[in-house]
Formats: structure tokens, C-alpha cells, sequence
């Protein structure tokens, strides 16, 4: 059967409802109220952000809450310059790991108010907030440059 359709285009789109949790639900209530909120693991010591309920290196539960500064250093980006069908940003811009003042592992987030061209690795940035927060990462509209020396000595490791 030489004529057999072996492979076919079809757009395929899923959604996922997942619950939150304690740690997440604790977490987007600290959006909504201007704060960012990490957990830190009771064996290791590390603050992790977003919060799981878990530390990802231990594996234990975790419950101490640390409120943690908007401000930390990009550990690595990358440079959007494709055109996609959900697109909402104009061409190019940027997203980062963000290691936020404080915490042990990072926060992926968009930078805007700098030429993409000028994002680099240690570059210290920090939140711009929405006005009307929502219990979600859009409360933080993106990270822009704080103007700061760059902080690569306080990034080793974490990339």
C-alpha cells in the first residue's frame, strides 16, 4: 500500500488546571501583595523559589517561609527573535533566570527597559510590579535593570 498517509499536520492545543497547593497558593497571595516568598529547606539551608513544598535537592518537606527581595542578578537569558502564533511581545525581547537577593535557586521571568542587546549574565535587576497585582506571576509586569554593577561573583554556580 504505496499510497498510505504516513504523516499529517494538526494543531494540537492542551490546557492544564493544576492545583496549586499550600507552598504555590502562599506564594501567588505574596504576588498579589507585592511580595515575593521563597522556602527554605530545614536540611540544606537553601531558599528556593517559587516554592514547592519540597526541597528539589533534599527531597523533605519544606514550611519556612522567607520573604525575599524583588532585586537579584540574571544568571542566563535567552533572546527571543521568532516570530510564533501566540506571540505577544514585539520582536526581539528577553527572558532570564532571575537568582533573586537571597535565594538558592532562580526565577524565570521577562526583561524589558534595556536594549536585548545589553542583557548580559550579572546584570542586577529588579521587579516592576502591576498595579492591579493578581495571585500569579503577572503581578510582576517584568525585571529592568537596577543600574548596578554587575554581580558575577555572587552567581557562580548557579549556571
Amino acid at each position: 500500500m504505496s499510497d498510505a498517509v504516513k504523516l499529517f499536520k494538526a494543531p494540537i492545543r492542551l490546557e492544564y488546571t493544576i492545583p496549586a497547593g499550600r507552598a504555590t497558593s502562599r506564594f501567588c497571595r505574596g504576588l498579589a501583595s507585592g511580595r515575593l516568598y521563597g522556602q527554605r529547606c530545614p536540611e540544606c539551608k537553601k531558599v528556593n523559589v517559587p516554592p514547592r513544598g519540597a526541597c528539589p535537592t533534599c527531597g523533605v518537606p519544606t514550611e519556612e517561609e522567607v520573604l525575599l527581595p524583588d532585586s537579584g542578578t540574571i544568571t542566563t537569558f535567552c533572546i527571543i527573535n521568532i516570530a510564533f502564533a501566540a506571540q505577544a511581545l514585539e520582536l526581539p525581547y528577553a527572558c532570564a533566570s532571575i537568582l533573586l537577593d537571597g535565594a538558592d535557586s532562580t526565577l524565570f521571568h521577562l526583561i524589558q527597559e534595556v536594549p536585548v542587546a545589553e542583557i548580559r549574565m550579572g546584570m542586577r535587576v529588579r521587579a516592576v510590579w502591576a498595579e492591579n497585582k493578581l495571585a500569579s506571576l503577572e503581578a510582576i509586569r517584568h525585571f529592568k535593570p537596577t543600574g548596578e554593577p554587575d554581580a558575577l561573583a555572587s552567581i557562580e554556580g548557579h549556571f
